[in-house]
């Protein structure tokens, strides 16, 4: 049997690669995990092997909202929560069976560059609104709404992949105003909301889920562990119970019933909230390291905002730099340094000037490092000045 561990796109040996948006094999709670079972099994009923309950078990519903009121500082009931396969599985699910193809989905520009995928595998039409340093331009999308039949529009309103803006409270609201308005659905990938490390964002969408067209997806892939693949979707109980009616959960039952119940016990527990509160003391150190590191060796290069939570910086090359952020990367990864092109995260072609770095898999040494890879990139791209020197 072989001995050695590997996952997806697993960086080789010496590459400091920022691309990776994942966390650090030290911030994955093994043991936490391993008590959380032992609790469950020592006490564990024969049925709860069994297929579950549609909307998802109980117990683990009541855990989760109790621990989702607390961190969000707003109620939340458990008859608005739906249990999921995690937030890809959940994107998909929610276009397969509430969508059609050939209908429109609106996206923020830049925008999360798998979802692209789920997108067109549902045959969903794309069409894009930009973002500001308040999130989705609220302006642009009434317009766009005025031309333009919707019905999905999907967003990160908290720490967004990969701009790390956050929408303003205002835009929120207004933004479940235009969904009824134009009868669009919300798609709101929150999975960000709780990794905050200064203020908090404003309240999450899933607290306008009482709306009827809010559904706010949630994930312990970011606040726990992404192999679990258990999330949740926060909406209104009418469409919850809507959900539970698609053919797949009437056969299947829970979409994922046992990790449930491990999960329950490590919120219940206590682990859950400890290890939310270690994860972002860790994560504000990293952002602080690459803050730091950026305006030490970028500075006059790029520009960039730090951000307040969730795992990515998101840079501008300046106008004078001498080439694209494709061939930066690829003159990087000889350097043993890599990063996302922005042109990944755009529908339309555009942000072939930006990059994305992650500063979730890395601790601050290596993130410091890496950063120290890319300053000769940089400072070799620029223009030789003009000789002076007389010809003779």
């Amino acid at each position: 049997m072989s001995s050695i561990v590997t996952f997806e796109d697993k960086p080789p040996e010496g590459m400091i690669q920022f691309g990776v948006g994942q966390p650090s094999a030290d911030l994955l709670p093994v043991e936490l995990m391993r008590e959380a079972t032992e609790e469950f099994f020592r006490t564990a009923h024969p049925e709860e092997l069994n297929y579950g309950v549609l909307q998802g078990d109980q117990r683990f519903r009541d855990s989760l909202a109790r621990f989702l009121s607390k961190n969000y500082g707003t109620p939340v009931g458990a008859d608005g929560l739906f249990v999921t396969g995690g937030n890809s599985q959940a994107l998909d699910f929610v276009c397969s069976h509430l969508s059609k193809p050939g209908d429109t989905i609106i996206v923020e520009e830049p925008c999360y560059f798998l979802a692209f995928q789920i997108f067109a595998d549902n045959g969903l039409n794309i069409v894009s609104v930009p973002v500001d340093e308040d999130g989705l331009d609220m302006d642009q999308l009434a317009e766009t709404l005025k031309r333009t039949r919707a019905a999905l529009l999907y967003t990160i309103p908290s720490y967004q992949n990969p701009s790390g803006r956050t929408m303003s409270a205002a835009r929120r609201e207004r933004l479940v105003e235009l969904s009824k308005e134009h009868d669009f659905l919300i798609l709101a990938d929150e999975v960000y909301q709780l990794l905050s490390y200064y203020d908090p964002p404003p309240d999450a969408l899933g607290s306008m889920s009482e709306s009827g067209t809010v559904l706010s997806l949630g994930s312990f892939s970011k606040i726990l562990a992404p192999a679990l693949r258990l999330g949740w979707i926060q909406t209104s109980h009418g469409m919850a119970k809507r959900l539970t009616d698609i053919g797949a959960v009437n056969s299947g039952g829970s979409l994922n019933h046992f990790t449930s119940h491990i999960v329950r016990y490590a919120i219940d527990m206590g682990l859950q909230q400890a290890h939310l509160e270690r994860l972002r003391r860790s994560y504000k150190a990293r952002v602080e390291a690459m803050d730091a590191a950026l305006k030490e060796c970028l500075s006059g290069h790029a520009t960039w905002v730090r951000p307040d939570g969730g795992y990515f910086f998101w840079l501008k090359l300046n106008e004078n730099e001498n080439m694209s952020a494709q061939e930066l990367r690829d003159r990087a990864l000889e350097r043993q340094v890599g990063f996302l092109s922005g042109h990944l995260f755009s529908s339309c072609g555009g942000m072939k000037t930006h990059i994305r770095l992650s500063f979730a898999y890395y601790n601050e040494g290596d993130i410091r490092e890496g950063i120290a890879r890319l300053k000769p990139l940089f400072e070799s791209s620029r223009p030789s000045p003009p000789s002076t020197r007389m010809e003779r």
